[in-house]
Order: structure tokens, then C-alpha cells, then sequence
């Protein structure tokens, strides 16, 4: 037998067999129960490397160990084809970006080969080929004829070097363009948007159904979607018929309102600023209008402010308010005006004491003085200086209060949200085509199902125009088309879509990817959905899971679903980081930082499964985790232990009864540990326990022989390894095993009998307090437990001069004697 272990010669070998036998092809006829598992489809914009490993070494594990606990398995792989990634990295590379992707889908499918990920390749969807954005083009229109598709002009997020529009959760912290660094400015344009405003209180509402979500991603939904319960109240102006709207959840503090704040893109801005701060509110807004939204929020910033000459009235109170526009409101929350209750709000208070305005207190503090306040009080109280209402807990002033208002036609109840509508609008080339004709006859005219796909033309010059508008629209032959109306004239939407478009619904396409008459069939999406499983990084909790979370919605009402939710099961890897090697700190593993490792140099240095073992082995994988060599090298010695352990001889022979027990008792011990290991995703843990296996069957080995029980043990550990290192567990069960394949096994079963412990340690505290352990059969009964605590010695100790009010035993785990 060959004691040398060898992974560049069998790992190729058994990739070629899992994908000549289709061993994780999945079948729509098979009758055992269905596992639907996902890793999030990658961006096909460059090679990848050991960095993006980790989310498709988890994938790859759960789908193995899902098959072999007896599951019909659907683990599918596309191409998130379209969008920015990718034509940016074709610009930078000065080719077309259809050759691009397809030299990037090539080179990345070699990879996952060679890291033994498999795939269910006869599903393939990639977003740029016609035969999908088909379907993409087709759910737009269905959200168009049902109003959820509509434009308008909007000022937009604009990328001056990406020269394209971006949706709010692309602009990052500081006002940057998440892509490529740039700061993002403003630019008025007509868009596209998808009103998932309409789903705001399902998308919230039903997060309570995704228990098997990291809460950190709920939350980060919630606070996404943002639903706030209170009042929208008017305002009138002094000197103008105009009325102010103003939202608030903290009605209770209306008497305590001494001025007005306006977002600067408010429409009476304009027209309630004096000719005397005419000039200055101008130059004032236009800056506003520059600065992300971010910015503008950010809690690290000063709150300024511009007075523009005019006073709100009080509709409580009658008094006169000074209005002023100021770059913390934002028009698209709320009504883009806020009421100023500098005694009661944090940022109101800063503000108030900036422009020396008054500071009443309207709820009191429990034991409140009367004297002025030193900093904002935001909690419930009593009601003062609040007329009618003074004396009321807060609590029933927010009712009383909006009920007077709502009897006097002052204000109503109302929910606003954080939640805006997406922009799906590009003025990129590499995109799927928005379906819409402009005809000056017929208006707006969506293109009929029947002619599309619309086809994206290849011969385009893609860089960005710069102009606001599309390449595409320097394309004659794409823009000029016919009304399919009335026969006349049209011209095409130069626009495309979002890429977060194509992504949000390739989950469905999956389960019917070759369908030429639909999207999908609802039988076959019926039977696969909802996604059982669905892997990937915690940066795509807000925009690809929220969007996709209400595409899934917008199908089930169009009865196209009868799911709610697409994904029943999340989890959301850590990042790999390296060392890099410039700046001498721990980072990201990226190209641009010059500290990846290459995928091809770690295989063909210490092959698929040691990288494997070491991705799974190195920390908890919802943690960021080191990649570091030391503890490669130390995965690639378990491994080559493990063939010796496995491929050297060793002649019969018999051991102790009681060798043998402990043995056997080790073995069902790690069956059990390993298989809660992987179901709740401690996989660390799973690897750990694996190599403590190990080692307790090599010390047998050493010490007796070949025996029976090393036998059982050496099948137990290639079995539960299979899964985590599937190439040499393949290699070694074609040399030990029984019948097929290893992966075509099933996992192992625990015997609770063998598992069981006979002994285990007594912990004995005095008072709550640990004072001693003592190692017990696990037969002991109660009164045997508490006999032997207050007999021990050092226990003896901490009895002297007290008396014993209760001895407490809690089975299998310890003995508390209560004194006093």
C-alpha cells in the first residue's frame, strides 16, 4: 500500500468521478425528503481566492453531510453576471464585458473544481444570458401592470467616476461610493423605482418568522425599514396660507415647541424664505444637496441650521416659531419638516443652544425643581406647561393629545418609515434592458411578453457617457424602435436595471432553470422552496435579502408562490484576513491589499482538503478568522496522519475487554459530538473532535493491533470526515469500506449505550461556591452524592462552627450544601 500521502494525484482523480457519476445532481422525481441548499451566486469579476473560500467550503460541507443523512439534495451555482462589479473590472481591463464574465465564469468554475466544491452544474443560470434576463425583463413588467414599477424624477445618488446612479445602501459611510471610493454627490433625474414601500409592514412583520435568521441581520432589517407610530400635524405660517406637516412620536411634547426645521429640497423653502436670506438659504441648500445622506445624519457632525426669515404657528398654543432649513431633515422621511423640542430631543437641545432659542420643559422628571434643564430629558414623565393636558403621566398625553387633535381637524395618527422605494435605474450599458417604449402618441408602453427578450446590443461603445444617460443611448439602433400600440414611432428606456434585480429571484429560477414558457414552473418551485439552507456574507443583509424577501411577496400575490419567505435558514460567514504585508496589520484578504492566497498555489502545495480542514478548523465560522501558515501546515500533517493511521499495515490483534470498551465508547462519543457539531455549525469544534478520534485510534493501534474496534473506529472517523475532506476520505474508504462510495454512505449512528460515560465529576460547592470535585460513578444515587460531599475533607473545612440548612443534588452534575 502507498504510506505517502499524495494529494495532487487523488484529489483530481475523484473530482472527475463525483462529476462524471452526477453524484450532487439533483433529481425533481426523487422521493426522499428535499434539502434545498444555496450559497449566495458570486460575482464573476475575477479570480477568487483562498479569502472566498470560506462561504463555499461551508456550502459544500452541509450539502455533503445533508446527502448522506438521507436527503434528495439541490445545491445549484449561477452567475451574478451583470451590473457594476463586473463592467468595472472590464473598463479596467479595456475588453468587452460579455468576454470578461465569460472568461471569469471559466476560470471560477475551474477553481471550485479544483477545491472539490460540487455543484448541481445542470442548473446554471447566469444573469446577462438572454434566456434569464428574459425573465427579468418579464417581472418587471409584472410589477408594472400592477403599480409596483413606476419613474419619477428624483434626485439621485450620482458616482461622478462611476458615472451611474446609486441606490442609498450603495453610499457607505462617509458619503463614498461603495465600489469605488468615490464621493457620491447629487443629480436630478427621472428613475425607475419598485414600490417595496407597499410591503413595509409585511417585510417587518414577518421577520418574527425567521427564527432561523442571525438576529443581527433581523435587527438590521427592522431598523432598515424603520416603521414609526405617531402624528402628522399641520402648522400654520405666519403672514401665508401655506400649511407645514409635521411628524412626530412624541405628540406628549407639542408644548414645548419653539421652532421649525425644513430639509433643504422642501418645497416651501422657496417660498417661505425672506428676500433677505434669500441669497445665503440658496447657497445653503444647494451644499445640502451635495452632501450624502450619511453625512447629514452623522452623529459626529454639528447641527447647523439657517434661519429663513419666517415663523410657524403653534396649532396647540398659538405661539410664534422660528422656521429654519437644515441639512439633518431629509425629505424622504417623514413629512421633510420636524417640530423643534429642544427640552426633550438630544439633537433639538444642541441645536436650541447653538441659535440661543428657548428651552421650556413640558414632561418632568420624577422630583423636577422647575429650574431649566441641563441636557434634554428623552423619558416619560408628568405633563407641565401643557394647558389642558398638565398633570397627565406622558405615557396618556401622547393619547389625550392626539385625540384633541384628530376631533379639531389639527392632526391625525399616522406610520411613517425609514423604508424608501427602490431605485432600480442604471445608466450603465452592462445591465439587463429595461422592457419600456416611449411613443408620443401612447405614453409609456410596456414591451409585449412576447418580443422579449429585449436584447442587449454588443457592439457599444460602454464606457459611461458622463451625461446622465445610459451608452446605450448613443446606440441608433437599440434606442429607434416602433410603438407595439399604434405602429408609430418609439424609442426604447436607455436605462438598465439594478443588478440586485437579477439576484433577487435566480433562487426560483433554479428549480426550473431550462423552462422556456415561464419563469418557473409553480409545481417545481413549490416542491424546492423555501431555500432550506442559504449561505453568504453578513454585507448583503440589507440589499439582496430584503430586496429578495420582497420579490418573494410580490410572487406569492401574483400566485405565482405559496411561500412567504424564500429563505427558512441563514447564516452569514466571517471574513478570511491576512496579514498585509504594507501596512503590517490584519485585513481582508484582497488582491489590492497584496495578501491573498492564490487557490491554485494552495492546492498545488498542499491540495484541496488540507485548505478545506484549515477554512473549517481555524475559528467559529460566524466569526472574521486569520488565515495564518502554521496552522495550514498543521491541518496538512493531521491529514498525512490520518493516511498512515488509515494505510499502514498493522497485524490483528486483540485487546483488554476494558481497551476495547473505551475505545468503542470514544468512537460513538465523537459520532454524536460531530453530528451536533455540524447541525448547529460549530464546525471548529466538529474538525477538533475529529482529530481527537484520531489520535485515540492510532494510541490503539499502537498498543494493540488491528482489532475489531479499531476497524469500527477507522470506518466512523472517514465517514465523519467526508464531508469536511471529501478527496482522501474517498481515496481511503475505496481501501477500508464497505460497497460505494464514502459519500454515498450513510452517516454514522451514535449508540447511546456505548457513548454513555461510567463515571464523571462530582462538582461540590458550599453555598453557591465551588469547593471540590470527585470523580463518581455515574450509577450514584442521591443520597449516596450528598453522603460523600459532606464527608470530603476539604468540604469538612467549610462546614466548622455553621449549620446546614438544605443539601441540594442535581443529577450527573453536583452537590450544594447551603449553611449558614
Amino acid at each position: 500500500m502507498n504510506t505517502q500521502y499524495a494529494p495532487q494525484q487523488i484529489e483530481p482523480k475523484w473530482q472527475d468521478y463525483w462529476e462524471k457519476e452526477k453524484l450532487y445532481y439533483a433529481s425533481d422525481e426523487d422521493e426522499r425528503p428535499k434539502f434545498y441548499a444555496l450559497v449566495m451566486f458570486p460575482y464573476p469579476s475575477g479570480d477568487l481566492h483562498m479569502g472566498h473560500m470560506r462561504n463555499y467550503t461551508i456550502g459544500d460541507l452541509i450539502v455533503r453531510y445533508k446527502m448522506m443523512r438521507g436527503y434528495n439534495v439541490m445545491n445549484p451555482m449561477g452567475w451574478d453576471a451583470f451590473g457594476l462589479p463586473a463592467e468595472n473590472a472590464a473598463l479596467q481591463a479595456d475588453v468587452h464585458p460579455k468576454l470578461w464574465t465569460e472568461q471569469n465564469i471559466a476560470a471560477m468554475n475551474a477553481q471550485f473544481y479544483k477545491m472539490g466544491i460540487c455543484y448541481d452544474w445542470a442548473r446554471e443560470v447566469t444573469s446577462c444570458l438572454p434566456n434569464y434576463y428574459r425573465w427579468t425583463q418579464w417581472i418587471f413588467l409584472q410589477l408594472y401592470q400592477r403599480g409596483l414599477a413606476y419613474k419619477k424624477m428624483a434626485p439621485a445618488n450620482w458616482c461622478p467616476s462611476c458615472k451611474t446612479v446609486l441606490a442609498n445602501e450603495q453610499v457607505v459611510e462617509g458619503g463614498y461610493c461603495e465600489r469605488c471610493g468615490a464621493i457620491v454627490t447629487k443629480k436630478d433625474l427621472e428613475q425607475w423605482f419598485f414600490k417595496i414601500t407597499d410591503y413595509a409592514d409585511q417585510l417587518l412583520d414577518d421577520l418574527e418568522l425567521l427564527e432561523d435568521w442571525p438576529e443581527r441581520v433581523r435587527v438590521m432589517q427592522e431598523n432598515w425599514i424603520g416603521r414609526s407610530d405617531g402624528v402628522e400635524f399641520r402648522l400654520g405660517v405666519e403672514g401665508h396660507n401655506d400649511e407645514i406637516g409635521a411628524f412626530t412620536t412624541r405628540i406628549d411634547t407639542v408644548y414645548g415647541m419653539t421652532f421649525v426645521v425644513l430639509a433643504p429640497e422642501h418645497p416651501l423653502v422657496e417660498k417661505l424664505t425672506t428676500e433677505q436670506h434669500k441669497a445665503e438659504v440658496e447657497d445653503y441648500v444647494e451644499q445640502a444637496r451635495q452632501a450624502s445622506e450619511i453625512d447629514r445624519l452623522s452623529a459626529e457632525i454639528e447641527k447647523e441650521g439657517l434661519f429663513i426669515g419666517s415663523y410657524a404657528l403653534n396649532p396647540m398654543n398659538g405661539e410664534r416659531m422660528p422656521i429654519y432649513v437644515a441639512d439633518y431633515v431629509l425629505m424622504t422621511y417623514g413629512t421633510g419638516a420636524i417640530m423643534g423640542v429642544p427640552g426633550h430631543d438630544i439633537r433639538d437641545f444642541a441645536f436650541a443652544k447653538r441659535y440661543g432659542l428657548d428651552i421650556p420643559v413640558v414632561i418632568a422628571p420624577a422630583g423636577w425643581d422647575g429650574k431649566n434643564l441641563e441636557e434634554a430629558y428623552i423619558d416619560e414623565g408628568t405633563m407641565v406647561n401643557s394647558g389642558q393636558f398638565d398633570g397627565l403621566p406622558s405615557r396618556d398625553g401622547i393619547e389625550r393629545i392626539t385625540d384633541y387633535m384628530e376631533e379639531h381637524g389639527i392632526g391625525e395618527r399616522k406610520t411613517h418609515y425609514r423604508l424608501r422605494d427602490w431605485l432600480i435605474s442604471r445608466q450603465r450599458y452592462w445591465g439587463a434592458p429595461i422592457p419600456i417604449i416611449y411613443c408620443e402618441r401612447c405614453g409609456t408602453v410596456p414591451v409585449p411578453e412576447e418580443e422579449l427578450p429585449v436584447i442587449l446590443p454588443m457592439d457599444v461603445d460602454f464606457h459611461p457617457t458622463g451625461t446622465g444617460e445610459s451608452p446605450l443611448a448613443t446606440v441608433p439602433d437599440f434606442v429607434h424602435t416602433t410603438c407595439p400600440r399604434c405602429g408609430s414611432a418609439g424609442r426604447r428606456e436607455t436605462d438598465t436595471m439594478d443588478t440586485f434585480v437579477c439576484s433577487s429571484w435566480y433562487y426560483f429560477r433554479y428549480t426550473d432553470p431550462h423552462n422556456d414558457q415561464a419563469p418557473w414552473s409553480k409545481g417545481k418551485a413549490d416542491a424546492w422552496l423555501a431555500v432550506d439552507q442559504y449561505t453568504g456574507g453578513v454585507e448583503h443583509a440589507i440589499l439582496h435579502l430584503m430586496y429578495s424577501r420582497f420579490f418573494t411577496k410580490v410572487f406569492r400575490d401574483l400566485g405565482l408562490t405559496h411561500i412567504d419567505e424564500p429563505f427558512a435558514r441563514l447564516f452569514t460567514q466571517g471574513m478570511i484576513t491576512k496579514l498585509n504585508p504594507s501596512t503590517k496589520k490584519v485585513e481582508k484578504m484582497s488582491k489590492s491589499k497584496g495578501n491573498v492566497v492564490p487557490i491554485d498555489d494552495m492546492v498545488n502545495t498542499y491540495g484541496a482538503d488540507t485548505a478545506r480542514t484549515f477554512i473549517l478548523f481555524v475559528g467559529p465560522p460566524e466569526l472574521d478568522a486569520e488565515w495564518n501558515d502554521q496552522g495550514v501546515e498543521g491541518s496538512f500533517r493531521f491529514l498525512k496522519r490520518l493516511w498512515r493511521l488509515v494505510m499502514e499495515e498493522a497485524s490483528p490483534g486483540k485487546a483488554p475487554h476494558e481497551a476495547e470498551r473505551q475505545m468503542r465508547r470514544k468512537t460513538h462519543q465523537t459520532i454524536e459530538k460531530v453530528t451536533a457539531d455540524i447541525e448547529r455549525f460549530h464546525f471548529n469544534t466538529a474538525v477538533s473532535a475529529c482529530m481527537e478520534l484520531s489520535n485515540a485510534l492510532a494510541a490503539h493501534k499502537d498498543a494493540h493491533g488491528l482489532t475489531p474496534v479499531l476497524e469500527e473506529g477507522l470506518r466512523t472517523l472517514l465517514l465523519l470526515l467526508a464531508p469536511i475532506a471529501p478527496h482522501i476520505t474517498e481515496e481511503l474508504w475505496s481501501e477500508v469500506g464497505d460497497g460505494e462510495g464514502i459519500h454515498l454512505q450513510a452517516w454514522p449512528e451514535w449508540d447511546e449505550e456505548a457513548a454513555a460515560e461510567e463515571v464523571f465529576t462530582l462538582i461540590v460547592q458550599v453555598n453557591g461556591k465551588l469547593r471540590d470535585k470527585v470523580v463518581v460513578p455515574v450509577t450514584i444515587s442521591e443520597d449516596e452524592a450528598k453522603q460523600l460531599a459532606l464527608s470530603r475533607e476539604r468540604i469538612q473545612r467549610w462546614l466548622e462552627g455553621k449549620t446546614i440548612k438544605k443539601t441540594i443534588y442535581v443529577p450527573g452534575r453536583l452537590v450544594n450544601i447551603v449553611v449558614q
